[in-house]
């Protein structure tokens, strides 16, 4: 099937309101181009040199979003387009992103990861790392970061039980800090597999790759 059709039934599928990013990692251009001419426009990338040099290539009003873990020495070189940093999980990355922003004039959309699933293998901040980062005194100083909301990443399983609670717990917490926190919007979570569930509690953003543009070449 080609991915102009996967992508239709998948937009189709989505309730409004829900972002959709075409997760294109390892994936060449020409296919990403396939996808661009069926109307996408949003595109999540895990690694920051990779997503760099498709920027070059590809149209400009492409928004990258980099949904991967980010080193703080690879951040100066997605500063100058990034549209949105999903993956941030420490203090130290966001000083560095506001760093990098500045010296671009511009102003970074970030979502905090936050670690939700039971897996050892996922990065993320916990509830009270993300309440400190958000109250401390470094967080209001800093101009050109947003953080407009949260993101998270589900045990990988088909206990959709524990799925569904895991996202549960992460839209509570993005409830409670949106009440001190007015820019939050983006909820991120729900991937290829998960993706109806995360929808189920009120996720607003899904990243989906191989259910558009089949199994990753690694």
């Amino acid at each position: 099937m080609k991915i102009s059709e996967n992508l239709k039934k998948i937009k189709i599928s989505l309730p409004d309101g829900v972002t959709l990013v075409a997760v294109s990692k390892t994936k060449p251009t020409s296919e990403i181009m396939e996808a661009y001419d069926a109307g996408q426009r949003v595109f999540g990338e895990n690694k920051v040199q990779e997503m760099a040099s498709k920027w070059e290539e590809m149209p400009k009003d492409i928004k990258w979003h980099m949904i991967g873990h980010v080193q703080r020495n690879k951040v100066k070189y997605m500063a100058p387009f990034v549209s949105l940093i999903h993956a941030v999980d420490s203090p130290r990355l966001l000083k560095e992103i506001n760093k990098q922003a500045k010296t671009n004039d511009r102003v970074i959309n970030c979502l905090l990861q936050i670690k939700i699933a039971e897996e050892d293998s996922k990065f993320g901040l916990d509830e009270n790392d993300a309440i400190e980062l958000l109250t401390s005194e470094a967080f209001k100083n800093y101009q050109n970061i947003k953080v407009v909301g949260l993101m998270g990443m589900a045990t990988f399983t088909d206990d959709e039980t524990q799925v569904t609670k895991e996202f549960k717990k992460l839209k509570n917490l993005y409830d409670n800090l949106s009440k001190d926190h007015p820019a939050f919007s983006i909820l991120s979570m729900g991937m290829s597999g998960d993706y109806e569930l995360a929808i189920a509690q009120d996720s607003n953003m899904v990243r989906i790759g191989s259910s558009i543009f089949g199994e990753r070449n690694y």
